[in-house]
């Protein structure tokens, strides 16, 4: 899968990770788009940005799923809640984990804003 990744907008307000457009098929964060149409990373880029949007599919995805079994707890119609609690917490790190590299991305960024030329 090899989509560019168009201008990501202000990192400030991320609110989650519903509603990411773009990133094959996201709908969300506000700023970052789907630009198909420029020119394809390449290199070591393009194993990064593919690697970052599949990993923010799993991340939605576990938390899709989450949501699903909650509704089924709600009705009754889950028979194992410990599905349930598996794929909270599953769902749960996975967004801990994209907000402490995303947390982590933003001090790089900073860092090197700092830097005198």
């Amino acid at each position: 899968m090899t989509s560019a990744i168009g201008g990501i907008g202000g990192i400030g307000g991320f609110s989650g990770i519903e509603g990411i457009s773009g990133l094959g098929g996201f709908s969300g964060v506000s700023g970052v788009s789907d630009d198909t149409e420029t020119a394809a990373p390449k290199g070591p880029n393009a194993d990064f940005a593919g690697m970052l949007a599949q990993g923010l599919e799993n991340v939605q995805a576990s938390q899709q799923k989450a949501s699903d079994l909650a509704v089924q707890v709600a009705n009754g119609t889950l028979q194992d809640p410990a599905q349930y609690t598996m794929a909270s917490t599953e769902a749960a790190l996975g967004l801990q984990l994209t907000m402490a590299i995303r947390n982590k991305a933003v001090e790089a960024f900073q860092e090197i804003m700092r830097m005198q030329a």
